[in-house]
């Protein structure tokens, strides 16, 4: 505690501050604090620069049709871009919308965007909204249309999250489909039943023989 608090008190003010405490605190210090504090305030730009450039993005952006080619065709060279075209009377876009914007978040080196359908395509069909497109360098990587492709009404947060990754579109921590419990529980469930079904099958014709 003792050496901590020594330390602590050997750190120059300015070594606490932020940008902008920086630029207002300069007529407060001599020649050789300038000095310091320029390069301190270098070394925090970059600093600041460097995260900037991991998390390029980080929120679900709203955009038009007329930007589609410049944000998603064109988008930056090795970003993934995912887009959401939706129509807001659709249910189940609402519901991306807001599984996307949580993804977003999570995963801010990938590019998240959502479009009005009629600002891209006009006269597209309800049966294909929703639908996500996953680019990469100006290619589509994976595509899911319409409300079973994107994994129903019922989907779950961590089902779309194990689906874009399957793409590569995320870096999930997953370590399986969380599908495949459902899957494999309403799989028991059937070969269970059938069991059930084929022994009274059998006990049913065991008695008519015994009791014609």
């Amino acid at each position: 505690m003792v050496l901590r608090l020594q330390k602590e008190a050997m750190v120059k003010p300015y070594e606490k501050m932020t940008l902008t405490q920086l630029k207002e605190a300069e007529d407060d210090f001599d020649d050789e604090d300038m000095r310091a504090m320029e390069i301190y305030r270098q070394k925090r730009l970059q600093e600041w620069k460097a995260l900037q450039k991991t998390q390029k993005f980080g929120e679900l952006r709203e955009i038009s049709g007329d930007q589609y080619v410049k944000e998603v065709t064109n988008a930056e060279k090795d970003v993934w871009v995912i887009i959401h075209l939706y129509r807001p009377s659709i249910q189940m876009c609402l519901l991306l919308n807001q599984q996307l914007s949580i993804l977003a978040r999570k995963f801010p080196e990938t590019k998240f965007v959502k479009a009005v359908v009629n600002s891209c395509i006009q006269h597209y069909h309800d049966r294909c909204l929703p639908t996500i497109f996953v680019y990469k360098n100006g290619q589509i990587e994976g595509k899911f249309i319409g409300i079973i492709e994107c994994g129903g009404i019922n989907l779950k947060l961590e089902e779309l999250e194990w689906k874009l990754a399957e793409v590569g579109a995320i870096q999930t921590d997953l370590e399986e489909n969380p599908k495949k419990q459902v899957v494999d529980m309403m799989t028991s469930s059937i070969r269970n039943t059938s069991i059930y079904d084929d022994s009274n099958s059998s006990s049913s014709d065991s008695d008519e023989t015994k009791y014609p």
